[in-house]
């Protein structure tokens, strides 16, 4: 499989920019692309995926583990001509106290892919050489094939840039002038979400796509892509993680614009665990799938819906008897603010009794966790590394069972989440390739539960 890693020196270089617009260019031109992001990011692959026409996939090490990272670029890169990684933060940021754990550099070596380096060159003249020069002798190991100059002000100021990466012996593969109609809009927790933004999305990556085929060599790209060895790795299969069980339960799973963080990898370990999966949007649906035997609310913006939401009261109410009757609910981060009292003010489902509001502080960064008790997604003991990324709070925290439980920064023990009955509820995001054996402890959950329905009509 051809492939490369798109990178740079810090956030805010372009990467997203460069790494959405070679995926759509490409496209345009018949390649088949495979998009990939490092990291736990659920905003750039929905990019990606308007760019591809394919799912965007999350890479990330930290989460599931850097044994399946291989496997699992395997199986989402399948059936295409190359695939285009886009990276996290700088080059060799990873999980903070480590050696880049998880890092844009730790991905590229687990796949033994190249670095395109994408440079913001606002500020720069002859010192990029020496940048250039640090990152690439910094750790050998990860081999920059090739640089694209962002912002570029003027033809002089190119030529100027140009020669700094001869003097360290990089090859230019795009320049990017300086343009304001290739910024994707964004907000507290980075980009709007192609969801949400609709065809603006798709009118934003055809813009970047366009200055991505004009300004940046397309068959040196592809000619980078190609300088990589064969991958002897198995290919990721979802039914090979699971146990089918009988009874094909249908699981219903929130989407629509307020509910986008999810991973391509749960539905498909779902399908093979057995269940019949029917997307359900909280924004429009009033009622939820015939035959509904469990549901899962994944993150997303519900806090910029949360009038839309509040207003459909015939779903809010479906999804508290749903979880009155005792059917398995899995929520995480903005799937729990659905679950609670209100948001913001706006009455939610009622079904946890807590209040979720905006809040001016940013909980961010991975977590050790271990489940303190059985619940419909665990057994107690069993322990998942999951990641938390939002700017709002509940009133109450956690409830008297926790869903899980860690180590804070000061070791001291932190509760979150709940679990009530067979509802599990929490701000932790957690990938479903990471921990199989909850994904079929949570269908043959939903299984049970469609036979006693069955059994009580």
């Amino acid at each position: 499989m051809n492939r490369l890693v798109v990178a740079a020196p810090a956030s805010g270089s372009g990467k997203t920019t460069v790494a959405t617009g070679l995926m759509a260019a490409l496209r345009r031109a018949g390649d088949k692309v495979a998009p990939f992001k490092v990291g736990p990011d659920y905003i750039d692959p929905g990019y990606h995926s308007v760019a591809t026409g394919r799912p965007g996939r999350n890479l990330d090490p930290v989460m599931v583990g850097e044994h399946r990272v291989a496997s699992l670029f395997a199986h989402g890169a399948r059936g295409c001509d190359l695939a285009v990684v886009e990276g996290v933060m700088g080059l060799f940021d990873g999980r903070v106290d480590t050696e880049g754990i998880g890092s844009t550099a730790h991905v590229a070596k687990l796949l033994s892919a190249p670095v395109l380096f994408v440079v913001d060159a606002r500020g720069q003249s002859r010192s990029l050489a020496a940048l250039l020069h640090g990152f690439r002798g910094y750790d050998p190991t990860v081999r920059l094939g090739g640089v694209v100059l962002n912002q570029v002000g003027s033809a002089r100021h190119e030529q100027v840039l140009r020669g700094a990466c001869a003097e360290v012996g990089l090859e230019v593969l795009g320049v990017l002038p300086r343009d304001d109609k290739f910024a994707l809009p964004s907000r507290h927790l980075g980009l709007v979400t192609a969801a949400e933004h609709g065809p603006a999305a798709t009118a934003a990556v055809d813009a970047i796509a366009e200055a991505v085929a004009r300004h940046v060599d397309l068959d040196a790209v592809r000619r980078l892509a190609a300088e990589v060895p064969a991958m002897a790795v198995p290919t990721w299969d979802p039914r090979a993680e699971v146990e089918p069980v009988p009874g094909r339960p249908t699981i219903a799973v929130a989407g629509g614009a307020a509910f986008t963080f999810g991973y391509a990898e749960q539905v498909e370990l779902f399908t093979a665990a057995g269940a019949d999966v029917v997307v359900v949007d909280p924004l429009r649906d009033e009622a939820l799938p015939d035959g509904t035997a469990g549901l899962v609310l994944p993150g997303g913006f519900p806090e910029q819906h949360a009038a839309e939401l509040s207003a459909n009261a015939p779903l809010r109410d479906a999804v508290a008897a749903l979880a009155r009757a005792g059917a398995p609910v899995h929520a995480e981060c903005g799937g729990l603010l659905y679950l609670a009292n209100s948001l913001d003010g706006a009455p939610m489902c009622g079904v946890i009794d807590a209040d979720g509001a905006m809040t001016p502080r940013l909980t961010l960064g991975y977590r050790d966790a271990v489940a303190p008790q059985d619940s419909v997604l665990a057994r107690a003991g069993s322990r998942v590394t999951g990641h938390e990324f939002h700017r709002t709070a509940l009133s109450v925290p956690h409830g008297p069972k926790p869903a899980w439980q860690w180590r804070g920064h000061d070791l001291r023990p932190v509760a979150e989440g709940f679990v009530l009955g067979r509802v599990h509820a929490s701000y932790l995001h957690t990938h479903p390739a990471s921990a199989p054996e909850a994904v079929t402890r949570f269908v043959a959950a939903c299984a049970s539960e469609s036979v006693r329905s069955e059994a009580t009509r």
